[in-house]
């Protein structure tokens, strides 16, 4: 690509015991000089310098490294260890280790063969990790020469408009190639995401869609990061998760040491939990939700953010670590509500009692807190009963654990999906219309639970009051090809930890459907968002964003006739369904100055009501289909028609051995580092 800047390299980031640290970006080097700092850790650390260091390359690969910072830098060549001061000068070559402070941020330089440098397709983004540092030179330079085709085609596909990194196809090193012409012109909807965009007071209606690295700066358009969420003049924080790792959170969400109060709800044991009581601050408290029955777990991933304005409701599928919120596709949904008018504190919504209801079963030890807008409060599940969810289109589906029966049946899991869908009426086009399930976790399942799970999930009725009948699903599940192939290489299927005896039954094998996300970007961005949805080609009968991956422990299963729901874990979800609004010129915001003001869509009166039309990004209708419609576009991260299993493909299953490399030159099982502190 004429004019632009040749890469020479890159600097690998390495833990202490010089393996790859996946946890941290490779760092491009580019001929002519480079600037490396703090902005390129994952955390932030400012003992290093924003221009911490300055290398200068030839196109020989030769570089010369120069202090910029006040702090002192190492520079590891062979058996030598260097120190260098502020403005010292030193020459590294290919192999040489740097540590920009003293013991700590590694980072090795490699490099690339003159022949590779003075081409043309060197601008390609190179091997994002570093192969094994044991194996012989001559097996890494021929390593080299596979990954400079790969990833200089990768980036062949990235510079042209029509065509995208995902369209790789995935083959022996040395025989990378573009998929025929044919097959990329029938993805029609490649790069749907691209224009993509939503105003601020319509978000409240989808989801969005996690940013991620390393992926093509348009797939990220509407995308959001932790910092997007946890913002402003936050009084109490409650965080509800699985997986925490205080370390990263602190680092990657510094407004989090802003807020005086903060209850962290988790699923944590063992040595995590002892590592999160030593360095948590003062002022939060943590809990671990009651599991009464065997092999459950605290799932739920949401956060309430109490301003002096009001609250904001996240529900999202990301655990409280650093390769969930960068390398994953993931999913999360938000609102703010106001506080309620005196006159109106007793009205209340379907949305706030699923609300308080799953919030009383969290059992979370009430702390006494003063704020500014009512004084001294108690927090527990009744005071957010304080807030006005009126403005709420969504529904709550949540799991809590234990036996459930008589009139909270239908209050859990997927009884509760049942009730809810069953008190809505569909249109016709989706009358026995199929189903989806994606998710990153396989119980141990029987066609019987299947099919008890689908009547749930096929429940709702046509406007003559008949059943909308049984829809056919589809699973949607990574293939070992997909993990090998992925931004993470198979690190990623770490976090698709289901075992073979779960995903290799016979039954399943009809189900099974591709990981497909061109239109996205995120065909090699893991899955760890969980989605249930009812289509009929890119409408949309609802669609569920959930932490409730397929299994009984999850959805619950029906016992003693159906009249009990046995439920081991908790879940929570949001249900989009289409529904009626009275269309508003504004939408209410705890964190902008003032209320979000109406977007470019149609203009309605404040006293017409529209009815929503829920529809795929690659949805081709007419944005007007009546004077009282509006479409909502979902950014479904995955192909719908979901797109079958050959006979070639193979599920992933985390507990088999796979020996062909991946794209980092790795096997699996190998150790993944999803802490930044490995000993919790």
């Amino acid at each position: 690509m004429a004019g632009s800047p040749v890469k020479i390299g890159l600097l690998i980031p390495l833990q202490k015991n010089l393996l790859v640290d996946y946890s941290v970006s490779n760092i491009p080097i580019f001929q002519g000089g480079n600037v490396i700092g703090r902005n390129n850790l994952a955390i932030s650390d400012k003992r290093v310098s924003r221009k911490h260091v300055s290398l200068h390359t030839t196109v020989d690969g030769s570089a010369e490294i120069v202090v910029e910072g006040p702090n002192p830098v190492i520079v590891k060549s062979g058996d030598q260890r260097k120190k260098l001061s502020t403005q010292d000068k030193a020459l590294i070559v290919h192999g040489d280790i740097i540590e920009l402070i003293p013991g700590n941020y590694l980072f090795k330089y490699v490099t690339v063969g003159s022949e590779h440098a003075s081409s043309s397709k060197t601008d390609s983004s190179f091997l994002r990790k570093e192969k094994r540092h044991s194996v012989e030179e001559s097996s890494a330079v021929k390593r080299n020469r596979h990954i400079l085709e790969d990833e200089a085609l990768e980036r062949t596909l990235l510079d042209n408009d029509n065509l995208e990194q995902d369209d790789v196809v995935a083959i022996t090193p040395g025989h990378s190639q573009l998929k025929p012409p044919e097959v990329l012109a029938s993805c029609g909807n490649t790069e749907a995401s691209r224009h993509f965009s939503v105003p601020k007071d319509r978000l409240s209606l989808i989801f969005r869609l996690m940013r991620v690295q390393g992926i093509p700066a348009w797939a990220n358009s509407c995308s959001v990061a932790i910092r997007d969420v946890i913002q402003g003049n936050v009084l109490v924080a409650v965080l509800s998760n699985y997986m925490v790792d205080i370390d990263w959170l602190m680092s990657g969400c510094p407004d989090l040491r802003k807020i005086p109060h903060v209850l962290v709800i988790h699923g944590e044991s063992g040595a995590t939990v002892d590592h999160l009581k030593k360095n948590r601050p003062a002022n939060w408290i943590l809990h671990k939700p009651p599991l009464p029955i065997s092999y459950g777990t605290h799932h739920s991933k949401a956060m309430l953010l109490v301003y002096p304005q009001g609250v904001r409701v996240v529900v999202h599928t990301a655990n409280l670590i650093y390769v969930d919120w960068n390398n994953k596709t993931q999913g999360l949904w938000m609102q703010d509500f106001p506080w309620k008018d005196q006159q109106n504190l007793n009205k209340g919504s379907s949305f706030e009692n699923d609300l308080v209801d799953y919030l009383n079963a969290l059992k979370w030890p009430e702390f006494n807190v003063h704020l500014p807008v009512v004084g001294n409060v108690n927090i527990n599940p009744s005071f957010f009963k304080n807030f006005d969810y009126s403005s709420s289109k969504v529904r709550l589906i949540a799991s809590v654990p234990g036996y459930h029966k008589g009139t909270n049946l239908k209050n859990w899991g997927h009884m509760k999906l049942r009730g809810v869908l069953e008190e809505c009426i569909f249109d016709k086009e989706f009358c026995k219309s199929p189903l989806v399930y994606q998710f990153s976790s396989l119980g141990s399942l029987d066609e019987r639970w299947l099919a008890e799970l689908a009547v749930s999930m096929s429940s709702g009725i046509l406007n003559d009051g008949s059943p909308l009948g049984s829809g056919k699903p589809l699973i949607i599940w990574p293939t070992v090809e997909d993990v090998r192939c992925s931004l993470e290489g198979y690190a990623a299927g770490n976090a698709i930890p289901s075992p073979q005896q779960n995903v290799e039954k016979d039954f399943l094998k009809k189900y099974w459907a591709r990981w497909k996300a061109n239109h996205v970007g995120r065909c090699r961005a893991m899955p760890h968002i969980k989605s249930y949805t009812r289509y009929n080609g890119q409408n949309l009968a609802w669609f569920l964003l959930t932490s409730a991956n397929l299994s009984k422990a999850a959805w619950g299963a029906l016992q003693k006739n159906n009249s009990q729901l046995m439920i081991r874990s908790y879940e929570l979800g949001v249900l989009f369904l289409p529904s009626t609004i009275q269309d508003r010129s504004s939408e209410f915001s705890c964190t902008e100055n003032q209320i979000l003001n109406q977007g470019e869509r149609k203009s309605f009166r404040n006293t017409d009501v529209c009815k929503t039309k829920l529809v795929t990004l690659c949805w081709k209708g007419n944005n007007g289909i009546d004077s009282s419609s509006e479409v909502i576009r979902l950014p479904v991260p995955y192909q719908l028609p979901p797109q079958p299993y050959t006979s070639e493909d193979i599920p992933w299953s985390w507990n088999r051995q796979y020996f062909k490399k991946d794209v980092y030159g790795q096997v699996w099982p190998r150790h993944v580092q999803l802490y930044t502190n490995e000993d919790a």
